[in-house]
């Protein structure tokens, strides 16, 4: 009993001991869902979207999600940098608005891809356009802004920096179309119903939504990413520029496939690693009995000696037509573009296609329809890609090679195709990079295809030096072969095609330049940057070539970036224009010849006191004479400029 006492005792005083600690424990849980206590914003935010369109459904992951900037978002949804208006152009109503931080949906990573649901439409046009800023921002190492639209309700002036958002019309018109309008700051894609396509993937009179192709969202964001960066790359003064437009554009939404890992290890194996044919090898190739040797008749010579008497070798056997649907060989998704689109169109693949021009140095001086003309520059750009991607990949596929493997593989072991892959996204990721950072070093205004190889050319040995990866190299043969070359360039070598560093005893330092942080300048900074520019502008005309005409700066943007030793480099690019001034009367002749320049101003070293002066280290000038008129009315001419004599994309796109 004692015993039984005591194991009483301790079993009571335990109890009593228990009961704080069960009230310590309700306290804290009561404090763990508190709905007063603020929780970390999460950095990222996923979103259902297509990797491609419709047409591929769930297939190679057709189905994937993304992982954009994350931010509070108002139905819409409408965001810092986006905001999707659903007006359907047909039924002239507004479409229902899709709540993205609805927690229904943000449970699930955003609505699952369907093409009936507009709401998913909205989600998906903005869930492309954030994911195509994000990558220029990463590549241009700084945020980035749209043109700056004028305020209605104040004359003069644009709209706030607050309100400068990008409005996406997922429905805005019942046509086969889509395009990016200064106009309606914003972009417009239209839907309609498609053909009889015989090798469309699609059904007789479907639907099809531009709005849900990764593709073209892709494609015209970067037109109006390219815009707030280069406002006068919507003058036509050349036929150079609406296509360098059309093409940078394509190069975008093209090197973006390369990101997707699924399709990326699928065309490898299925292309034995030749990431550039056009068509992948089917899932059940079709057989064909094999062929015999002809018997040698006696008293012949043996059949292929080359007498009269020789039997003629046998022909090879027909291969059957396909009997099912896997003996098809599908095209090869990295290097087409709007695939769906494509095929509605009376196409047999995408849109277009990365490769779809073979190097010709004559096609330049022939080809001037803008996408014609396009596809020269991509086709110059992605040779480069894949040149770098062999050589890179060379001695993987020898050690595959050394260890038993065939010289012309049909299928690779996975542990080859997964470090192929990782290769290939790396090299997709540079030359993407290389390009976007290229349009800080072209001239400001008057681009042609040899001035961007000239920006390509020093945007990457300023930053690389030893060009490690052959970059530069590659790019110069490419696009030697399809004969773009500068028009002012010396010799076709690296030092004569990279832009001359500045004089600096004709260029002095700017005092006074503020570079801020990536997260951009506040409203003074900028305002104290334009005075001291446009200051220096005006000191320096005679050195830009200017003639006494109106000077402004009409963008500078601070870049921060690492280059190869792991340096962080501060510039700035300045794009300063000159716009002579028109004559008086109604007699005044052709409009006002302009001239432009861009700086590249290195950010000076810090002193014991102070930061020293910021160095000029390029000047890239351009200036445009009549015959930059004679241009301008020519591509009038051909319905490529709008009411203001910029690119008419509602034009430029019909039939996209």
């Amino acid at each position: 009993m004692a015993t039984s006492r005591v194991r009483g005792a301790g079993t009571r005083t335990a109890a009593r001991a228990s009961k704080p600690a069960k009230r310590r424990t309700a306290g804290r849980a009561r404090r763990a869902f508190d709905p007063h206590i603020e929780y970390e914003r999460p950095a990222n935010r996923p979103l259902q979207v297509y990797a491609f369109d419709p047409t591929l459904g769930r297939h190679l992951n057709n189905e994937m999600t993304i992982n954009i900037r994350y931010e509070p978002l108002k139905p819409g949804p409408v965001g810092t940098s986006f905001a999707v208006v659903d007006y359907d152009g047909s039924t002239k109503t507004f479409n229902s608005p899709v709540d993205l931080d609805d927690p229904r949906i943000l449970i699930c990573g955003g609505l699952a891809p369907t093409e009936s649901d507009p709401r998913f439409h909205q989600q998906m046009v903005y869930a492309v356009a954030s994911e195509t800023l994000e990558r220029f921002e990463a590549a241009l190492g700084r945020r980035l802004h749209w043109r700056y639209p004028d305020d209605p309700k104040r004359p003069g002036k644009s709209v706030p920096r607050r309100l400068n958002r990008l409005y996406l019309f997922p429905h805005a018109m019942v046509q086969a179309n889509a395009f990016y309008s200064p106009d309606v700051h914003g972009i417009l894609f239209g839907y309609f119903r498609a053909g009889d396509a015989p090798d469309a993937q699609v059904v007789p009179g479907q639907t099809i939504f531009t709005c849900l192709s990764h593709d073209i969202v892709s494609h015209e964001t970067t037109h109006a990413i390219v815009d707030g960066i280069r406002a006068s790359f919507m003058e036509p003064t050349n036929i150079d520029v609406p296509a360098f437009h059309e093409a940078f554009a394509d190069l975008a939404a093209l090197f973006r496939h390369f990101s997707h890992r699924e399709v990326l290890l699928d065309t490898l194996q299925r292309t034995g690693g030749k990431l550039y044919q056009s068509t992948l090898r089917a899932d059940a190739p079709g057989s064909a009995p094999p062929s015999t040797p002809p018997a040698a008749t006696a008293g012949t010579t043996p059949a292929g000696a080359g007498t009269a008497n020789s039997i003629p070798p046998a022909a090879p056997p027909a291969q059957p037509p396909p009997q099912i649907q896997a003996q098809i060989g599908r095209d090869n998704p990295l290097i087409g573009l709007a695939r769906q689109f494509g095929q509605v169109s009376g196409l047999r693949g995408g849109l277009r296609s990365a490769l779809g021009t073979p190097a010709n140095a004559q096609e330049l001086k022939n080809k001037t329809e803008p996408h014609a003309r396009g596809s020269i520059l991509v086709a110059a750009v992605f040779d480069a890609y894949f040149s770098v991607y062999m050589a890179r990949t060379a001695d993987l596929f020898r050690v595959f090679r050394a260890g038993g493997g065939p010289e012309d593989p049909v299928d690779l072991p996975g542990p080859l195709a997964t470090l192929l892959a990782a290769e290939a996204s790396r090299i997709a990721e540079l030359f993407f990079s290389v390009c976007a950072r290229a349009l800080d070093y072209c001239p400001p205004i008057d681009i042609r295809f040899g001035d961007f190889l000239r920006a390509l050319i020093t945007a990457d040995i300023d930053l690389y030096p030893s060009d490690s990866y052959g970059v530069r190299d590659a790019l110069m043969q490419a696009f030697r072969s399809r004969g773009i070359v500068p028009e002012d360039a010396t010799f076709f070598s690296e030092d004569a095609l990279c832009w001359p560093k500045a004089n600096p005893n004709a260029l002095r330092a700017v005092d006074g330049l503020i570079f801020g942080d990536p997260n951009g300048l506040t409203n003074p900074e900028k305002k104290h940057n334009h005075d001291v520019l446009l200051k220096y502008a005006t000191d320096h005309a005679s050195v830009f070539g200017f003639t006494g005409g109106d000077i402004s700066v009409p963008s500078f943007h601070p870049m921060f970036r690492t280059d190869e030793d792991g340096t962080l480099k501060i510039d700035m690019a300045v794009e300063i224009l000159e716009r002579q001034k028109p004559l008086p009367g109604p007699q005044a002749g052709p409009p006002p010849t302009r001239s432009g320049v861009t700086l590249i101003v290195g950010k000076g070293a810090v002193n014991d006191d102070a930061h020293a002066s910021s160095e000029v280290r390029y000047a890239i000038i351009k200036h445009l004479g009549p015959e930059g008129d004679a241009r301008h009315n020519a591509a009038a001419e051909l319905g490529l400029t709008d009411s203001q004599g910029r690119i008419d994309f509602a034009s430029l796109h019909g039939g996209v």
